[in-house]
């Protein structure tokens, strides 16, 4: 009787010690850890249990703790992609290498104006099918448009219509959204006049919401696009922030001092106004793009994108539906083949992409162009800035390496080689900063209670290899990364977890 009791009180014991939290907690020891607050490092130990930090400091392992030695190694937060396209054709690589090689853990999407529909369901597939990484969503002012007008979008909308995607955003909110965003210089949204993305704003700051914007020009009308955001934010009352802000002509390269200068007029005014920037000086986006009128004859317009905007070297084809052997050549060399002027060249390529996405509506992406355009010394002074934060604007699979080494060219080339920013301000900027800019709780931060997303890497070695020959060549320098907890990369692969979760905004609460 004696041995029965004492074999059912150590198995009781035993059951009990394998479902404690202490046996399923990990301590990470011997790492320099940059907090993401901007403070220097520290020599502190991490305890993590289930998907959070639950202890910092000098701590000791507990019996049954799984040990991680980081030999000196840097632990942060893990970085967030303020601006992510990775979420298209994700259902391909959800392990996210491209991503978790250069240590980031939460992509933020919806961006530009397009976004899922309804985002309650998109949450829910995601719930059920999980990617590597975590997930937050805008709600995109051209989806919006799109599903309340069609294809008649060429137009401002009714007050039937304006009601619709009014009712809409405000479900989206419902669920989780960030807020409202806007791809003003794309079809559909470019057709939205300010009144109607105001009053849209007002809808996302009514539910607690923030804009983001893809603004109206990014060049030729820079100044009137950066007033109107400007005035968004101030009618609207609630914070915005500038897509991967650029000077995209050549004539104003060498002025971003200026623009910032606008910008903090306006945040000492009172509004709250922020951006984004990657760290490359070509964009990607579609050919229709460089034609504000959309004038696909006008071959003056087409002439001056090609000269002031870009040049016919520079604009290279990514995505081609109509013919997908010209991608990854220039317009310059497409024109030579053809023995045909680069600008009419332009024209046609254009005309041919609409041509097809007219007769064929179920193809989601028909076109799109890497485009030379912007100056190092802007893009330096706009990362720079106190308000500004990193994104990739990039994607998995696509020509632009933006998608695949933003975030370790941030630590490559503007901590390391210019020393334009210390390795704890660059943290800083691509995670609590970020969480902060954009709404998200218990994210972007060690420090007990928020979530377990780590980075482990060496700051000596971290680097981008993405190139336009090589654009979706992995970064190098990442150790180990943790999601919610879980090991999602180490020694240099993905180890195929998919524990990221749908990261709604910090005021969101359970229905709404």
């Amino acid at each position: 009787m004696r041995v029965q009791l004492f074999r059912s009180a150590l198995g009781a014991a035993v059951a009990c010690l394998l479902g404690s939290s202490a046996l399923a907690s990990t301590l990470i020891v011997h790492a320099k850890v940059i907090d993401g607050s901007g403070a220097s490092a520290r020599s502190v130990s991490i305890r993590i249990d289930q998907d959070r930090i639950v202890a910092v400091g000098q701590l000791k392992p507990s019996r049954g703790e799984t040990v991680v030695d980081a030999k000196g190694l840097t632990l942060a937060p893990g970085f967030i992609d303020a601006h992510s396209h990775h979420d298209r054709q994700a259902e391909k690589t959800p392990e996210m290498a491209a991503l978790t090689a250069q240590g980031v853990t939460t992509i933020v999407v919806g961006q530009d104006g397009e976004s899922a529909l309804p985002l309650k369901a998109y949450f829910e597939t995601l719930a059920r099918s999980p990617l590597a990484v975590n997930v937050a969503s805008y709600t995109g002012h051209g989806s919006l448009r799109a599903r309340a007008m069609g294809q008649d979008y060429k137009r401002a909308a009714t007050p039937a219509e304006m009601a619709t995607m009014s009712t809409e955003l405000a479900e989206d909110l419902r669920a989780g959204s960030l807020g409202l965003s806007t791809g003003l210089e794309y079809d559909p949204g470019i057709y939205g006049p300010p009144e109607e993305v105001v009053a849209l704003a007002k809808t996302a700051a009514a539910g607690g919401g923030r804009y983001i914007s893809h603004l109206r020009s990014e060049d030729v009308k820079l100044d009137a696009a950066i007033d109107e955001i400007i005035a968004i934010g101030r009618e609207a009352k609630l914070p915005v922030q500038i897509s991967h802000l650029k000077i995209g002509l050549v004539d104003r390269w060498g002025e971003a001092p200026r623009i910032l200068a606008k910008l903090d007029a306006a945040r000492a005014q009172g509004v709250d106004i922020t951006a984004d920037v990657y760290p490359y000086s070509y964009w990607q986006s579609n050919l229709s793009v460089l034609l504000p009128e959309r004038n696909f004859q006008d071959r003056a317009a087409a002439r001056f994108a090609l000269t002031k905007l870009t040049t016919p070297e520079g604009l290279r084809i990514a995505v081609f539906a109509p013919d997908p052997s010209l991608v990854g050549k220039t317009i310059a060399q497409i024109a030579a083949e053809r023995h045909a002027d680069p600008v009419e060249t332009y024209l046609a390529l254009t005309r041919q992409s609409e041509a097809y996405r007219a007769t064929h509506p179920e193809v989601e992406r028909v076109d799109a162009v890497i485009g030379s355009a912007m100056a190092e010394s802007d893009i330096a002074a706009f990362i720079a800035w106190k308000h500004a934060v990193i994104c990739s604007d990039g994607m998995t699979h696509g020509l632009h390496p933006r998608g695949f080494g933003a975030f370790a060219k941030i630590l490559r080339v503007y901590v390391r080689e210019k020393r334009l920013l210390t390795l704890e301000q660059a943290i800083h900027k691509m995670s609590a900063q970020t969480a902060a800019q954009l709404g998200l709780a218990e994210r972007g931060t060690i420090a007990p209670g928020y979530h377990a997303d780590l980075v482990l890497f060496d700051p000596a070695r971290i680097a981008d290899r993405s190139d336009l020959d090589h654009p979706n060549a992995l970064a190098t320098g990442v150790s180990t990364v943790w999601v919610n907890g879980v090991v999602v990369f180490d020694k240099g692969v993905p180890t195929q977890a998919r524990p990221g979760q749908v990261v709604r905004r910090a005021s969101w609460r359970p229905g709404g």
